[in-house]
Parts: C-alpha cells; structure tokens; sequence
C-alpha cells in the first residue's frame, strides 16, 4: 500500500476518528483522576535561623497542609514526614515577610506524582538578638493548713532557672512563679513537684520545666494570758488565821492553739503553801501553780505574796 492510499484511509472519516481519540482521553484522564486522593492535616512550622537571632513576635506556628496523589500512596504517609518551614537564615534583628516551603522525608519521599499545598503560603516574623539569663523562683501557695498548724518554711530546689528568649521579652522578666500549690488541710512537712509558669511563649525555660517544693510545718505556738485568779492559802494549821495582801493573780500560758482554746483556768489555780509556818507573823511566801499538760506556764503575776499569820481564839 502506497503513502497515499494510507493518507487517504486515515483522513477518511476523520471527524469520527479524532472524537474517538478525545474521549478516549477524557475517559483516561477522568480514570485517573478518580484514582488519586486528597489529606489534610497541620503540622507544627519549623523556623530556621542562624546566628543569634530568634522571633520575636507571635506568628502561626501550624501550617495546614493539603496532599494529593495516590490514593494507596497518600494513605500510608505520615504526617511527621512533611515539614513545612521558613528560612531565616543569614537575616539580622528586623521585620520580615518570608514563603512557607515544604521539605519531604522518609515515606514522602519518591511518591511521585504528589501534590503538596501549604496554608498560609507566607509569615510575617519579628527577629531580635537572643539573651540568656537566671531567674529566681517563688512559690505560688493557696490555702492554710489545718487549724493551729502554719507554713513557718518553704525551699524551692531548683530556687533559680535559665531562661532564653528574645532581648525586647526578656528585658520585662525579673522573677517566674510556680503553679499553685495546695495547702489546705496539711499538717506536717511535704515536698510535691510543681510546675513553672511562663505566660511567654518566645521565652524557653531551660530543663524540664519544673522545681520541687519543700514545705515546713508547725503547730501554731500562742500565748494567753488568765486574770482574777483568786489566790488561796493552802495546808494551813488550823489554828491560825491568814490575811493576803494581794488576793487576785493572773498567769500567762504557752503551748498550741488548740491546748490553749481547750484549757480553762479553775478558781483555785494559784495557792502559797503555808505548811512550814508553825507561828504567827508575817511571811513572805512564793505564789504556786500546778502543771498543765501541754501547756507551760511563762508567767505568773505576783510571783511572791505576803501573808498575815494569826492565831485563832482558843475556844471555852
């Protein structure tokens, strides 16, 4: 068959022919599309800096990411395995605006075709110099302990943490504090592991983020002072009479609020003891009180008093 007798059977029916290629197409084309498949998910941006500059300014740290190829392929890739990142490097302290790109590891890589789309496409930045520095700590505590008990102590260990940040941030940072720390109902010492708090998210407290909390407790010590206590003379011989001469005493106790607010006085609480006085006169004799559990006594008003001894009628 010669070239024109092939020329000749091509073009003829040609309209027909080339519609048929066209949907032959179309339908491969539409195939193909029904087999690939669509992801989304976020990822954490990676900035990538050099030098020593970091952002200093809030910016969208998770970058929505949309994939397309494959549907068996897009389905077994990992998400860990797309990074999406900005590129600082070589830039100083200043504002700029810089593309999101995406760089590919482990299963996304080779998968070919695959589509990646980033959201949003660009970031703006702040950079500043970065500054290291210490900073003490302090406890952050609520509540009391139980009734007639109180925090007397308290050590934080570490007491003081590193922190890295931007200059501008860092300038306004003199001291961090705990999280809360509950003392309500403690009545003995205890340690607990507390978190740091840091309410700037461009400052990077260095370590674990965390100090160990050691309280001291101790039963409340107070003082209470006891008034118009009569004062009595006690193992007197019965044939004499005895005169005080300051009749009303007043003792101040010592010891734990709860023995304190327990303990009443009782009317015959101070004596002298008269027992060694075989004659009548005037004596000069110490005032006396008996011991109290858990209470001391710190205190007695008058300490000594004097006593007019004398001898009762003989009786017919």
């Amino acid at each position: 068959m010669d070239s024109r007798k092939l020329l000749a059977q091509i073009a003829e029916n040609w309209p027909a022919k080339v519609l048929s290629i066209a949907m032959a197409l179309i339908l491969f084309i539409f195939h193909h599309m029904n087999t690939l498949e669509e992801r989304f998910f976020s990822v954490p941006l990676l900035v990538e800096t050099q030098g020593n500059v970091i952002p200093a300014s809030a910016y969208t740290r998770m970058i929505r990411i949309s994939v397309r190829g494959d549907a068996a392929r897009v389905r077994s890739l990992l998400e860990e395995d797309i990074v999406p990142y900005i590129d600082l490097r070589g830039k100083e302290k200043g504002i700029y605006r810089v593309p999101v790109q995406v760089r590919t590891n482990g299963t996304a890589q080779g998968l070919e075709p695959l589509e990646i789309k980033v959201d949003p496409l660009e970031i703006s930045i702040v950079l500043d110099h970065k500054v290291s520095k210490y900073v003490p700590l302090t406890g952050n505590t609520r509540g009391g302990p139980q009734k007639g008990y109180e925090l007397v102590s308290s050590t934080l260990t570490p007491s003081q943490v590193v922190l890295e940040g931007p200059a501008d941030e860092m300038s306004g940072i003199s001291e961090l504090f705990t999280d809360f720390i509950d003392l309500d109902g403690r009545s003995e010492d205890f340690s607990i592991m507390v978190n740091i708090v840091n309410h700037e998210p461009l400052v990077v407290i260095q370590g674990n983020g965390m100090t160990e909390f050691h309280g001291v407790i101790r039963e409340i010590i107070g003082l209470e002072t006891f008034t118009n206590l009569p004062i009595r003379v006690d193992r007197l011989s019965e044939r004499f009479n005895a005169e005080l001469e300051v009749r009303i005493g007043s003792i101040r106790l010592e010891g734990s609020q709860h023995a304190l607010e327990q303990y009443q006085a009782s009317a015959s609480f101070l004596y002298v003891d008269a027992s060694s006085i075989t004659e009548p006169g005037t004596y000069t004799l110490p005032v006396l009180a008996p011991s109290i559990p858990n209470l001391t006594l710190s205190r007695k008003d008058p300490e000594r008093v004097r006593v007019q001894i004398t001898r009762k009628p003989e009786t017919p």
